[in-house]
């Protein structure tokens, strides 16, 4: 997918999705719908409650807020760095930028999921593969640089039916991307 875009797959249990970082330095904005109602989500909050963790690691699953598993983290070839705290980039952030009109992760789940036919009522915190947000001691996040390498993946197995709709970030102001937006693929295996 270009970058700046984002696009919605539907995913049957037990198919897996991959997430290619094409170039490399590229942030991609994931979420999850149970696919029988799309108002159950992939939640960063109740997976953080489950697996006790502020990253997620290989042999994991990401849970619903319902604290189904949705998604489970079969495979990582990228040095692993991928957040759970930040929410989607919104109009709203990018006009308190002085930026207003410009494209976000928020617009693009609305466009990808409205592709299916589908619609939710807001948008939910996505875990952000490939975006390097550390915490340090006294509890600061670090806004990073993506440091994933051109081909690095990362893999999920569905444990559910379900629609998985990936952003390339559109983010160009926080330098999470680098100097550049480049596209990422996305592969329903």
């Amino acid at each position: 997918m270009p970058a700046r875009e984002g696009r919605a797959v539907r995913v049957g249990a037990g198919r897996r999705v991959r997430v290619v970082d094409l170039a490399g330095g590229q942030v991609g904005d994931l979420f999850a719908f149970a696919a029988d109602d799309p108002r159950e989500h992939l939640s960063a909050a109740h997976t953080r409650s489950v697996t006790s963790r502020l990253f997620p690691l290989v042999g994991e699953s990401f849970v619903t807020d319902r604290r189904r598993p949705i998604l489970h983290l079969v495979d990582d070839t990228s040095p692993g760095s991928h957040d759970m705290l930040i929410a989607a980039c919104d109009p709203a952030r990018y006009e308190a930028l002085g930026v207003p009109g410009h494209p976000s992760c928020a617009r693009n789940l609305e466009s990808a999921l409205a592709e299916l036919g589908l619609a939710v009522a807001g948008t939910p915190q996505p875990v952000n593969v490939f975006m390097r947000i550390p915490v340090t001691e006294s509890g600061r996040l670090r806004w990073l640089a993506a440091e994933s390498r051109a081909g690095d993946a990362i893999t999920f197995e569905a444990a559910m039916d379900c629609v998985v709709v990936l952003s390339a970030c559109p983010q160009d102001m926080a330098g999470i991307n680098g100097d550049t937006l480049t596209p990422l693929a996305i592969d329903v295996l």
